[in-house]
């Protein structure tokens, strides 16, 4: 079985420096022949939300809405990545996450989050906990902090702390083992709505 994962990068900053965490996760990923959607909100501009990806009719959603639908709909797990911003998730992050509701429905998500300091971004991550979990993408147990991301990667994406890369693997690990889990759920029994 193939596994798809959508990672949700959620910052449009200039300079942005979560993009090193991002990127690395995704070239992990890749390492475990897992297919990627990577979902940029500077790539994939969606205005404030003010209707929902499930409002418009068929067909007429905006092509980015339409675009980012068709991915997570593909997706059997989402790896949310995400700064913090006054102890919460960035505005960017909240609103694409927002614009969708079914495509997250019965697949598990992960938590990456970053910062400048020593604490790698753990409030956002508690927070954003409950939002994914409102949206019916429960996260998984373990969470991925990057500390001091800005200085964390090479020019390539390689980690430069080797601590880091061992707790990502297992972290991957465990993100994969539930996207199969609830895959298999999926495909024998449905979903209970």
């Amino acid at each position: 079985m193939s596994t798809t994962i959508s990672i949700i990068y959620g910052s449009v900053r200039d300079d942005r420096q979560g993009i090193k965490a991002a990127k690395y996760l995704e070239n992990k990923l890749k390492e475990r022949d897992v297919n990627v959607r990577f979902i940029d909100p500077l790539e994939y501009q969606l205005p404030f939300l003010n209707k929902m990806y499930k409002e418009f009719t068929g067909g007429s959603a905006p092509q980015h809405m339409e675009t980012i639908a068709n991915h997570f709909r593909e997706s059997d797990a989402f790896l949310v990545v995400t700064g913090e911003y006054n102890h919460s998730i960035p505005p960017a992050l909240k609103n694409l996450l927002d614009h969708f509701q079914s495509e997250y429905l019965f697949k598990p998500s992960a938590i990456a989050s970053y910062s400048a300091g020593s604490f790698g971004g753990v409030r956002a991550a508690v927070h954003l906990r409950v939002i994914l979990g409102e949206l019916g993408t429960p996260a998984i147990s373990s969470m991925q902090p990057f500390p001091a991301v800005q200085d964390l990667f090479d020019e390539n994406f390689n980690v430069k702390n080797e601590r880091i890369d061992k707790s990502v693997n297992r972290f991957l690990d465990e993100l994969i083992w539930y996207a199969e889990a609830f895959a298999n759920k999926r495909k024998s029994d449905g979903t209970p709505f």
